[in-house]
Formats: C-alpha cells, structure tokens, sequence
C-alpha cells in the first residue's frame, strides 16, 4: 500500500483527506492530533504497522506490518453535543461484518460492545474516543483494527480471548485494499442511521451469542446471564439465573459464552 493507490482505491467515496503511514505509534493519536489542526469530517489515518496501538482498558493492539488494517475515521459530530460512542462504536463494527459479508460472504458477528468475531474468534476491535474543546464536542475518533493475515493474530500468551485473522476464516488471500473500502463503504453507508431505531435492529442482527449464556465480569461484580438481545439504546440485554433482566451499558466489562 501506499498514499496513490490508497486515494486511487478510495476517490469514489465522500472522505475527508486521507494520511497513509508505514508505520506510527497510534492512529487514533494522530487523528486526535490532526482534529485539533482542523482535519475534515470523514478524514482516515491508516498505518502498516502500529507500534502503540491501543483498545479498551489500554491494552495493546498488536499490528505488525504488512498483514492487518490499522485505521481511524475522523467523525465531526455537527450539532449534536453527546459523543454516542457506544453507537458510533457498533457503527465501525457493523461497518466491518457489512464488508466481510459483502465482498467475502463471511458470517461475521458482534461481541458487544465493539469486537467483531470470525468463527467466535475475534478478528476486529473498535475503539471510539471522544475528543473535546472545553464543552465542545470536536469529533469521535474511529478506530478500527482488523487482523487481515496470520501474523497479525497475537501469540496465544498475549490473549484474552481466542483470535482468529480473515484469511484464516476465508482459506485463501485478502487484499488489504479491496477490505478496506468495503469496510468504509459500510460505514457511509451505515453513518445516517446510527442514531435511528433500524440501526439497533441492524446491530441486534449481529449480535454474537444471542440466547446463549455468557459471563459478565467487571470492575465491580462477576454473574452470569442470557443473551436477550439489545434495548433501546443499544444496551445489552440480559435474563439473569433469578429470571430477572439487566440491562449493560458500555464500560469496563468482558462477556465470555459459557462452555
């Protein structure tokens, strides 16, 4: 990859300017970064390699060179003042399952709130982070780790959950390029219904582990319950073993399935 054939590959789509890198410590710092200096709505960062690569709770995201896609999508948020990064996390997650649906015929799925799953293997984490200016909302950074090829799915020591990489699921090559813009042409496409009730249905049909029993651990409590589905606002839904529901919002918490 390089900047011409990426802006080649790309011009039919409605992006801001677009920075391709060989290797950066985050993207998501450099967009947050180039905000500040006035980047426009829908601008990409994309790196070969990310040497500081980070998803939640600041763990590290591994990105060797030449094998995974490692990009962050500037949102301007317009009017609005709530940064939604719960929806606009499901946003770049469904904008990647749409893509491995659409250009591979892949059932992907997603493990709530922001990975996207391969054969139960995650294969893709999203990171949305909200970047301010006194009370002012500025932007969301989008970013958006695929592992493409086998030597960007970690050792199994510096796991916490089983990965999986898009050729493995596919069997054969993945042009990285060809990904990307399917996944981008998901997220225009997806962008003007995040914050509608289709979206949720949309979200809602991805969803991994609907009716099976996971495992819910936090900061504060550990329990069990059973996929429902999602509610209103995108919260994940859960019958509890006493036969109450719980809904979850976006934080500090892992859901691993049962068995």
């Amino acid at each position: 990859m390089n900047q011409e054939t990426i802006e080649a590959k790309l011009s039919h789509l409605p992006l801001g300017d677009i920075r391709y890198f060989e290797s950066v410590g985050s993207t998501n710092a450099l967009a947050a970064a180039w905000t500040e200096r006035g980047a426009p709505d829908l601008s990409v960062v994309l790196a070969d390699e990310q040497t500081e690569g980070r998803g939640r709770a600041g763990r590290k995201w591994f990105t060797p060179p030449g094998s995974a896609l490692a990009l962050s999508v500037l949102l301007r948020p317009g009017n609005q003042s709530d940064p939604q990064t719960t929806r606009l996390t499901a946003l770049g997650a469904l904008a990647v399952t749409g893509a491995l649906g659409d250009r591979y015929g892949l059932e992907a799925a997603v493990k709530w709130p922001n990975d996207v799953l391969l054969d139960r293997k995650k294969t893709c984490g999203v990171l949305a982070e909200a970047h301010w200016l006194g009370e002012t909302l500025q932007a969301v950074i989008l970013g958006i780790g695929i592992n493409v090829a086998l030597p960007a799915v970690p050792p199994d020591e510096l796991l916490n959950y089983p990965a999986t990489c898009v050729e493995a699921a596919l069997g054969e090559p993945v042009d990285r390029l060809e990904l990307l813009a399917a996944v981008l042409e998901n997220l225009v496409g997806l962008r003007e219904k995040t914050f509608s009730t289709e979206f949720i249905g949309l979200w809602e049909a991805r969803l991994a582990f609907k009716d099976e029993w996971v495992r819910i651990s936090g900061q504060a409590e550990t329990f069990e319950g059973q996929v429902l589905g999602l509610d209103a606002h995108g919260r994940l839904r859960l019958k509890l073993r006493s036969g109450e529901e719980k809904s979850l919002t976006a934080g500090e918490i892992n859901v691993r399935p049962l068995g």
